[in-house]
């Protein structure tokens, strides 16, 4: 009996640089450089720009079935930054906007830390990332679930910390760039600005953060359980890196 190959998910594998040009720098290059009438007009222009991310972020979701809380968060987001600009309303509310949606985030974070799956723990601490079940066997050998669940709950406080940060910071660069009226020109040219400068204000040290907060999860792992990081990797991604050692070893 052969398995209908129609009905598997593909595998999603990152594609930071196509996310990257797609959803930042497309985008902002249009609504930066040809919100001119003589070109597509500033309202044509706005919905051209928004349509890269919106149509990137929906193939994402339909393509890999990554139906998940901050992804559809997102489209949302972008559906309301053109809402905002083809409605004409006041510039303010789209400072608002950028402030709420990490703010929201944030505080779906906080709120999971009181349930079964902490948002902390279903990004960074499951099977696709780590061999969950090989260090869950050893806390467990050595009693030291309570201690780990306690600095899991502490590396949720910290993620939640990166979208307070998000939340300040979009609101911050919002009121200085965009000042102008929406549905203007000025206004797209504003909002394409505000999208390429956001990326190395805010996501990539948003990003570093992210980055600390798996080096302290993965810290709290090697002092409870005496792993390395390469011991306690998914069991695919062991597999990746065992590869890759032996492809770029030397032969003889």
């Amino acid at each position: 009996m052969t398995t209908d190959s129609s009905n598997q998910i593909p595998t999603h594998k990152p594609r930071p640089w196509i996310d990257l040009l797609v959803s930042i720098i497309i985008p902002s290059v249009i609504l930066m450089k040809l919100s001119g009438d003589e070109y597509l007009g500033s309202v044509m222009a706005l919905v051209v720009g928004l349509a890269f991310p919106l149509g990137w972020g929906l193939f994402e979701l339909v393509r890999y079935r990554k139906y998940n809380f901050i992804a559809v968060l997102g489209l949302i987001s972008v559906g309301l930054t053109g809402g905002i600009g083809l409605l004409e309303l006041d510039a303010d509310w789209l400072a608002v906007k950028e402030a709420a949606v990490p703010a929201v985030i944030g505080i779906a974070v906080l709120i999971s830390t009181r349930t079964r799956y902490p948002l902390v723990k279903t990004l960074l601490y499951n099977p696709t990332v780590l061999n969950v079940d090989k260090i869950q066997g050893v806390l467990e050998k050595n009693n030291s679930e309570a201690e780990f669940n306690s600095r899991l709950q502490k590396a949720s406080y910290f993620f939640s910390l990166t979208f307070l940060f998000s939340s300040i910071m979009n609101y911050v660069l919002a009121k200085w760039i965009v000042t102008s009226p929406s549905g203007t020109q000025a206004f797209n040219e504003e909002l394409g600005r505000m999208t390429l400068v956001s990326y190395p204000m805010i996501a990539i040290p948003s990003m570093i953060m992210m980055i600390a907060i798996f080096y302290y999860l993965w810290r709290s792992i090697r002092r409870l359980t005496g792993y390395t990081l390469e011991e306690v990797m998914a069991p695919h991604l062991a597999a990746q890196q065992e590869e890759k050692s032996s492809d770029s070893s030397p032969r003889s």
